[in-house]
């Protein structure tokens, strides 16, 4: 068995230069398939569900070449990797539709610290019961995902202490979600909060994890890990996916695998706990000293994925997709986005041309991803 995927991709546009330039009204208007966030600086794209790797990485490229033609036809624009506003504008919003009301509420409530880049990677379960599990497993052990995936260590043109600067600063909403015992469970508790008006929406849910469906609370049928910051190399993203899957496959094979029943925390102690992981995660990413949900001893983030990579490497074999796990390996060796830039930052270079330097290593994989193996299906 193998799940199907599909990711929802945020990402600036602006200057080779690096600085952000908000054009999303111009691109929603003119392309199919972007969707507006609530400021101009960045625009969405989603890949459609699909258990194919191969297809996902061309659904992750396609939508990115024609961006990145009809932004060269708007005039000197290209995209942006990092998850944070990296060169500078954290200052003020600008917001990509002022009559949304909801835009309104988001502007208001939590300022800048939303204008993000992220990828919110979707795996596809149908039973609602497994789903709640798998999501009380993948909730602990989200920290190690943001882990993988941390690209912002900048702000406002300076470093910021933090790895996934994006992570450290977001509005978790609402402040502390349960570990949820059972779909029933979930539904009474997002009943309660949009009541309370502690969410706003069934979206207003931005936890690290959540389930997700077509009319939720109610229907739900995918696992929605939302922690990753933006991965701009597709094949580093299908690795950090292929771990995920393989998790799952494990965790759906096995109904042992559940913090309720294999933790010798409470529920409630397990919330704190992975507050603390991420936080921990959002800060060094991979040199971060993490507490085992199961029993609470102290790993290495790095090390805890090394564990879990081995536990699970059968399982991706067997499924036919261990070609596009191992790419993890180098990930654990040579460090993520966010711990290369900061390599070179330390060695002198500034934060611009770290930028600079990314935007292009990031336009020259594209291209050569595309030659080497998505020609025919993109032609």
């Amino acid at each position: 068995m193998v799940l199907t995927k599909g990711f929802e991709i945020e990402m600036y546009t602006g200057t080779p230069q690096g600085e952000i330039v908000g054009l999303s009204d111009k691109i929603i208007a003119a392309l199919d398939g972007f969707m507006r966030e609530p400021d101009s600086r960045n625009v969405e794209y989603i890949t459609s569900p699909s258990s194919s790797y191969e297809n996902q990485l061309c659904g992750l490229l396609r939508p990115r070449r024609t961006l990145r033609n009809y932004l060269q036809r708007l005039g000197d624009y290209t995209l942006i990797p990092g998850s944070t506003l990296s060169l500078g504008g954290s200052d003020r919003f600008f917001r990509s539709d002022p009559t949304n009301i909801y835009h309104d509420y988001i502007e208001q409530s939590y300022g800048t610290k939303v204008v993000t880049a992220s990828v919110h990677i979707n795996i596809g379960i149908s039973d609602p019961e497994v789903l709640m599990r798998a999501c009380r497993v993948i909730r602990l052990e989200a920290p190690l995902f943001l882990a993988l995936s941390a690209s912002s260590p900048f702000l406002d043109g300076k470093a910021t202490g933090y790895h996934s600067t994006r992570w450290g600063l977001f509005p978790q909403t609402p402040s502390r979600v349960p570990l949820f015992a059972s779909h029933a469970d979930h539904i009474q508790w997002v009943e309660a909060q949009l009541a309370a008006g502690t969410m706003q929406n069934v979206r207003h849910l931005w936890s690290s994890v959540r389930p997700n469906g077509d009319r939720r609370p109610d229907d739900l049928n995918r696992l929605e890990l939302r922690i990753c910051d933006l991965v701009t190399d597709p094949i580093a993203l299908l690795a950090i996916t292929a771990l995920l899957e393989a998790r799952l496959l494990q965790i759906i094979d096995n109904p042992n695998i559940d913090p309720l029943t294999q933790s010798s925390f409470s529920p409630e102690e397990l919330i704190t706990l992975t507050a603390s992981n991420e936080a921990a995660a959002a800060t060094a990413s991979l040199d971060a000293q993490l507490q085992h949900w199961q029993d609470g001893r102290s790993v290495i983030a790095r090390d805890w994925i090394g564990e879990l990579y081995q536990d699970v490497w059968a399982i991706a074999k067997q499924q036919g997709f261990s070609c596009f796990l191992s790419p993890l390996q180098k990930i654990l060796r040579e460090g993520n986005q966010a711990q290369q830039w900061l390599q070179l930052h330390t060695i002198g270079f500034d934060t611009q041309r770290v930028i600079t330097q990314a935007i292009i290593a990031a336009q020259e994989r594209e291209i050569e991803l595309e030659d080497k193996l998505c020609s025919s299906l993109l032609a």
